[in-house]
């Protein structure tokens, strides 16, 4: 079923790569500079069937989750969602995630590279008297997210109006022929631009691809999504997201709920909040040239941070750094390697 849909993609241009974890995932469609542009003037389409996507069910599946990860699970009603990180014991960043609670189940849109890390650890937690059962969708299901400013007119052409003006997240499982399984419909691209978010059954994979294409959606491949996600800043698993950060000094402030009780990491993250120590924060560097990730950012000779993401972009060269707290932030004037650059702000990070 998922062949079928990597045949039209094929058919209209699309060239395919095998990811670290084996997944094909179609890396353009020859079409890179419409595709950006289509982000800014129309709509544009991406494949995130990659992904992972975990259903979480039971009775207890709200306390399980809120007992996990960052955000407050406990308040979330069928229809509603949001963003929240997994992390270690030491509140270290395993993953990103976008959380949609339905009557029966929560579901999880997770990072490629950590699905199989999550579902060992989410089964690890998993005690003999909870209420809990966790069920990988990845390979029966399929996730598409367009974006731009016409995405709404979009998602009226394909008749679906509920979700116009929608808090972040929110969805409905609309259940229209021909789709078998319905197909469910969340606000949100998982950027910065404002879009949504589908996920459906395999088997309805082809011909709704085919749908959003034919309503006027420009196809977009994963080379594009990874320039967009570092000019707008969306952290990524082995490169913002490691062992050596956690959520605060990732900026993602918005998976955080201060108040919301013990949870795997709480202690470490509460204790940055309310000490003030965060020692290093996630920004965006406007690079005078190439730079490779890893290199260090100085300010005279003294270093203060580390370069993690690179792309070059059609308005120059840009990068994601991790930069001391005390160096200053946006504004500041730094040193990459042998390139300059200058500290702004993301547009992902600031929502």
């Amino acid at each position: 079923m998922i062949q079928q849909l990597h045949d039209i993609q094929a058919a209209t241009g699309a060239t395919f790569a095998e990811l670290t974890t084996k997944e094909i995932v179609p890396v353009s469609f020859g079409n890179d500079a419409e595709a950006i542009t289509a982000t800014k003037q129309g709509v544009a389409l991406y494949d995130r069937t990659h992904w992972g996507r975990i259903q979480i069910s039971d009775s207890d599946r709200l306390r399980f989750l809120h007992n996990q990860s960052t955000n407050n699970f406990n308040i979330l009603k069928p229809g509603q969602g949001c963003d929240t990180v997994f992390v270690t014991s030491t509140a270290r960043t395993i993953d990103l995630a976008t959380a949609y609670a339905t009557e029966d189940a929560v579901l999880l849109l997770v990072s490629a590279n950590r699905r199989r890390q999550l579902l060992e650890l989410l089964d690890r937690y998993i005690f003999p008297m909870d209420r809990v059962e966790l069920t990988d969708l990845t390979d029966t299901t399929v996730a598409f997210s367009f974006f731009g400013p016409e995405s709404t007119q979009l998602l009226e052409k394909i008749g679906v109006t509920e979700l116009e003006n929608q808090p972040y997240a929110t969805h409905k499982l609309i259940k229209t022929p021909p789709y078998q399984g319905g197909v469910r419909v969340a606000v949100g691209s998982g950027l910065a631009t404002p879009g949504y978010t589908l996920i459906a059954q395999a088997c309805d994979a082809a011909n709704l691809w085919q749908e959003l294409v034919k309503a006027g959606a420009v196809p977009m491949g994963d080379r594009v999504w990874e320039q967009l996600r570092i000019e707008q800043g969306r952290p990524a698993p082995d490169f913002e997201l490691t062992d050596d950060y956690n959520p605060l000094e990732a900026r993602l402030l918005h998976t955080i709920t201060y108040d919301k009780g013990c949870y795997i990491g709480q202690e470490t993250i509460a204790r940055l909040n309310t000490y003030k120590g965060v020692k290093q924060e996630l920004w965006g560097v406007q690079l005078s040239g190439a730079v490779e990730p890893g290199t260090a950012v100085t300010i005279g000779e003294e270093k203060v941070g580390k370069l993690t993401s690179f792309t070059e972009t059609e308005s120059g060269f840009f990068g994601l750094a991790y930069i001391r707290t005390k160096a200053g932030g946006e504004g500041l004037k730094v040193q990459v390697g042998e390139m300059t650059g200058e500290v702004v702000n993301l547009p992902f990070l600031s929502l």
